[in-house]
């Protein structure tokens, strides 16, 4: 019996020294399909990005990576952070949060004949005003790149 009251005890002790998130929000993500060989669709996020504004900060390969270590017909899967300093400062001074959502990513991959583009978008819910309008000037221009790069 004291055994059974030491685990609740222990228990609600726990329980009790968890703290609640600083900042919640929900993830969405925006997506598309395209059956464009997967070096165009590449190729063309890579000038989206550029047009937009913003540097490639980073390119991961890691389905080349992968394939180069032996797994031959491992399918593609990349990574590509990119940034826009004026950007970054102007979120960052909206609240120090932000630097969650940097650098920006988008990821493609190859799954059932078809490239995937896939990207999060920043939260426009939140109970900074400020960081919501900021949020909905960022993700349409995150769609857009999303949307050239997938475009036939």
């Amino acid at each position: 019996m004291w055994n059974k009251v030491a685990i609740f005890a222990s228990w609600l002790l726990i329980a009790s020294c968890s703290q609640s998130p600083i900042h919640q929000e929900r993830v969405s993500y925006y997506q598309l399909e395209t059956v464009k060989p997967y070096s165009e669709v590449l190729a063309e996020l890579e000038v989206a990005i550029a047009e937009h504004n913003f540097r490639i900060t980073g390119h991961s390969r890691v389905g080349k990576v992968i394939r180069e270590r032996g797994a031959e017909n491992f399918p593609e899967y990349d990574t590509v952070q990119f940034c826009n300093l004026t950007l970054a400062k102007t979120v960052l001074d909206i609240t120090p949060h932000a630097i969650t959502y940097m650098p920006c990513n988008v990821v493609t991959y190859q799954l059932n004949g078809k490239t995937i583009i896939r990207t999060h978008l920043l939260p426009e819910d939140t109970d900074n005003s400020t960081l919501n309008d900021f949020a909905k000037t960022m993700n349409l221009q995150l769609k857009q790149i999303i949307d050239f790069a997938a475009e036939n």
